[in-house]
């Protein structure tokens, strides 16, 4: 009898314990960990969200600026994907030998704009109106860190227009400091992204025309895979061909980013 309830004893243990087992044996979803130029901040958690969707995956994001992740990367940061807003940062890593890749990947094509709030002075804005003499402010990103900031400075030489607006420059560290400069009214005007320009917020509270492409070199976005990726490189490849499909460039190109072909 003893050995009866014993034996009941340690089955109801068993039905009771194993569905425990299974939760706790359960694969967690994997995560991928990508460093983001700022300009992908309004467009890329789309992405993420149907990139993510099956569940089987978690993916931990960083925004900065282009040049600011790049030194992280060679720092020994943890990332495992590199998504820049040029190439020449991409490059940085790959002469570093941190980068599967011996060329970066070009996964977009930014555009240059200028924004001003609709309830400023500049009612009728054109890129004349940064001859304004009475132009008091104009954001740009910081040319040494962000590409967005370099074609700004590009774009005002070629126009013949630096020397002008040079002492009115107010420098943020990224093209998404810029965006907050401008919108918050502690500057007239700002060369920003299309893709700040274009979210919901930019398009109710102020309007933008596009900075003449042939006045700065293409925004070329390009993209590496970090060597310590290690057992994440399979998903960072994998994010990176969903990123390239015909149906993601389509959704891009639909937040300014100009499809990468």
């Amino acid at each position: 009898m003893f050995e009866n309830r014993r034996g009941f004893l340690l089955a109801a243990i068993a039905v009771i314990t194993l569905p425990l087992a299974a939760q706790t044996t359960s694969a967690a979803p994997r995560a991928l960990r990508i460093a983001a130029a700022a300009d992908l901040q309004p467009v890329l958690p789309d992405v993420l969200a149907r990139f993510t969707a099956d569940g089987n995956i978690h993916v931990d994001v960083t925004y900065q600026s282009s040049a600011t992740l790049a030194t992280q990367i060679m720092n020994g940061a943890p990332f495992d994907l590199f998504l820049a807003a040029d190439l020449s940062f991409p490059q940085r890593v790959i002469a570093a030998t941190l980068a599967e890749e011996a060329q970066p990947i070009t996964y977009a094509r930014g555009t240059l704009v200028l924004w001003t709030r609709n309830d400023s002075r500049f009612k009728n804005l054109s890129m004349d109106s940064l001859r304004d003499p009475d132009l008091k402010s104009l954001a740009v990103a910081n040319a040494e860190h962000a590409p967005y900031g370099r074609a700004a400075q590009a774009a005002l030489k070629h126009l013949g227009l630096y020397q002008q607006v040079e002492s009115k420059l107010v420098i943020a560290e990224n093209i998404a400091q810029t965006a907050q400069y401008v919108e918050s009214g502690n500057a007239e005007l700002g060369l920003i992204s299309l893709t700040s320009a274009l979210t919901p917020r930019l398009k109710v509270s102020g309007h933008c025309v596009v900075v003449p492409q042939d006045a700065y070199p293409p925004i070329l976005q390009g993209a590496v895979i970090v060597k310590r990726a290690g057992a994440n490189s399979a998903d960072a490849h994998r994010f990176l061909d969903f990123l390239m499909s015909a149906p993601i460039q389509s959704q891009l190109a639909d937040r300014g980013l100009a499809p990468a072909k």
